[in-house]
């Protein structure tokens, strides 16, 4: 169905079909918008996302199949939209080390179409970034507290800020970091109204987690599975991680608020109070399932940050957003949900119970 035929100019959501953009357009749906999807089905596995969206909202979602790297494609479909919120990448650092033009053409070039389509009728735009534009913070230093890495001032405890200089590495963090760059400088240099989402972990139903992105997910499909997880470094990173719907919360309330945001970047994770190594995340797996995750190591990847934590302080009090779910709470429910959805492999196979949190 296009565009048109929802009868009214919906939102547009690149890479509406991934883990996050599918939450999303449910979300907008949810709360009386028309969504189209524009999504080049790349990724495996985001095809049974988009098709849970048209059954679930059949009147109300629309798709364009088709690759941000269009800008014939991508003008159209920004034509006739109302808001824009712009999720299609390349997102693995591992895939931006083999193939860095890939890499540039999706998350620059892309971002680019994007912003042009944008210019002429500034349409408001929200931005996936990451927290990867701060680079590998060697300016803070990090001692092994109980197993994990931790900093050793008591003032970087409370996580990155985005006052923090950029500090750009990996093809990846390139490709984003000036990425995020160009979206914010839009809103300056043409009024377009845009913000930008500095991501960490994001987890949650309808994820598909690989060794290369998406670790929560990764570690329960593996550990369900009865599968070997392998651990590159010393598995004592820490990440924030954030329940998918706490996430979509700050997007929509980002958009919500353009006209007081426009041109502010906001850091998006769990925060302190959801800050975990990975070490930590296997033995609550292992507690909920009854059974110790097999777990090999590897060598560290390049340019791995031993520590990240979000100051979420920002984006908490400008967009109003509550405290995130407890991680633990949402591990469980997303197990649960693998569970449910048949993709819990030899453990649901065997009959084994998942535990609650």
């Amino acid at each position: 169905m296009s565009a048109a035929g929802l009868g009214t100019r919906p939102v547009l959501v690149t890479g509406g079909a991934g883990f996050i953009g599918c939450n999303l357009v449910d979300r907008l749906v949810r709360e009386g918008e028309h969504v189209l999807v524009f999504d080049s089905l790349a990724r495996p596995g985001v095809e049974s996302n988009l098709a849970w969206l048209r059954e679930r909202h059949p009147r109300h979602v629309s798709s364009a199949v088709a690759d941000i790297r269009d800008a014939a494609a991508v003008q159209a479909a920004v034509s006739g939209a109302k808001a824009v919120f712009h999720l299609a990448a390349q997102v693995a650092v591992t895939t931006s080390m083999t193939d860095p033009a890939e890499d540039f053409a999706v998350n620059l070039q892309g971002t680019f179409n994007v912003l042009q389509a944008l210019q002429a009728r500034r349409q408001p735009c929200v931005f996936a970034s990451t927290n990867k534009v701060y680079g590998k913070l060697d300016g803070i230093a990090l001692a092994l507290q109980d197993e994990t890495w931790q900093p050793v001032q008591a003032r970087d405890r409370q996580g990155v800020d985005e006052a923090r200089p950029l500090d750009f590495c990996t093809p990846y963090g390139c490709s984003k970091g000036a990425a995020d760059q160009y979206v914010l400088d839009w809103s300056d240099s043409f009024g377009v109204p845009t913000a930008v989402m500095r991501m960490s972990c994001i987890y949650g139903p309808r994820q598909f987690g690989t060794e290369d992105q998406g670790w929560v997910a990764h570690f329960l499909l593996c550990a369900l599975a009865g599968e070997p997880i392998t651990l590159y470094g010393d598995g004592r990173q820490v990440r924030d991680v954030l329940w998918v719907e706490d996430a979509v919360s700050a997007y929509v309330a980002a958009w919500r608020a353009i006209d007081r945001v426009a041109g502010q970047a906001f850091n998006l994770g769990g925060g302190p109070e959801n800050a975990i190594s990975l070490r930590q995340l296997l033995q609550h797996i292992g507690t909920l399932t009854d059974r110790t995750p097999h777990v090999r190591y590897g060598d560290w990847r390049p340019n791995d940050q031993r520590w990240f934590v979000s100051d979420t302080t920002k984006a908490r009090t400008v967009l109003g957003l509550p405290a995130p779910r407890d991680w633990r709470a949402g591990v469980a429910d997303l197990m649960r949900f693998f569970v449910a959805n048949g993709r819990a492999g030899k453990l649901a196979a065997s009959g084994t119970r998942v535990a609650a949190a």
